[in-house]
């Protein structure tokens, strides 16, 4: 299997406006020939060790009532939403200098940071989230295929279960699932490995072949930011689950936004809201029965304290 160049032998370090501005446009040409680019390191070692420690914060049990936690919707990955609350590292990713001059140049002015989330994968030899390119708009007979871009960067390091992906596959047809018969047909020379160490970050066009690779042999902590057009029509799936709401920030971290970083994290934008946004799935047993056990538990507590106090 092929292996993108090492990642640790960046020389050049991104951290602010004095990053190279002729390495743009050859990183953002790369972006657009191969559907994904490997950034200079853009976070010092302190601001990297505090999105590790908020992440794994998070990590350490599931979210429950008043309990901040992990999202587990499925068996493999740990998910934390709403990452740009965490530590100020996360929010400073997202509007980083490079990133946006990149993003410009890929996607025109019209960008926002749609989503930002990150998982903790799981050890495991099955491949439950297989070769794919990411759906997220509507797609109708006549729809171009729209950009989006993602941000990835790796909070552990990386030797097993790396982001794999089919070189050059981006823009050729609407993001799905693949089937049989595609995967049979791909042009594995062209497969890459991307593993790294912590700190990695690199953006790539989400309508490329990928996937998460496997065997998975240790955890894995990762981050992604999705970046596209907000005024594209989204899919019904991602309207019904909420998935692109506007994002949640928290007021610590945004003391020196430019009027650009606002526009770019949605501020005073609507048009992904939904006023009052309830799911329609219906509540699980499992529910039903934590909600009885937490009234069952404030109840058993109240009938203690007015025991000791009457």
């Amino acid at each position: 299997m092929k292996r993108l160049r090492e990642l640790d032998s960046n020389a050049e370090l991104a951290r602010g406006p004095g990053a190279r501005i002729a390495s743009v446009d050859a990183l953002t040409s790369e972006l657009e020939t191969n559907g994904l680019v490997v950034l200079p390191r853009l976070l010092s070692d302190e601001q990297l060790r505090d999105m590790q420690d908020a992440f794994a914060a998070r990590l350490r049990r599931l979210r429950w009532n008043n309990f901040d936690g992990y999202q587990r919707t499925e068996i493999y990955r740990h998910m934390v939403d709403d990452v740009l609350l965490l530590a100020q590292g996360f929010v400073d990713l997202a509007v980083h200098p490079l990133v946006k001059q990149i993003l410009t140049k890929y996607l025109g002015r019209s960008y926002q940071l749609t989503e930002a989330k990150g998982w903790k994968s799981l050890p495991t030899s099955r491949d439950f989230h297989g070769w794919h390119a990411d759906m997220w708009y509507e797609q109708k007979g006549d729809t171009p295929i729209h950009r989006e871009i993602k941000l990835a960067m790796y909070l552990t390091d990386v030797r097993s279960g790396a982001f794999n992906f089919i070189k050059g596959t981006h823009q050729k047809q609407h993001p799905h699932s693949l089937k049989r018969d595609e995967i049979n047909a791909l042009p594995l020379s062209e497969l890459i490995e991307l593993k790294g160490a912590a700190g990695t970050v690199f953006l790539f066009d989400t309508s490329i072949v990928h996937r998460q690779g496997i065997p998975m042999l240790e955890p894995r902590q990762a981050i992604f930011y999705a970046y596209h057009d907000p005024a594209v029509a989204l899919q019904q799936e991602d309207i019904d689950y909420y998935r692109y709401h506007p994002m949640l920030l928290n007021a610590a971290f945004l003391g020196n936004l430019s009027e650009e970083d606002q526009r770019i994290l949605g501020f005073g934008d609507k048009r992904n809201f939904q006023p009052a946004f309830m799911r329609e799935d219906q509540s699980s047993l499992i529910y039903r029965l934590y909600s009885a056990s937490l009234g069952a538990q404030l109840r058993f507590t109240i009938c203690l304290t007015v025991s000791k106090h009457g």
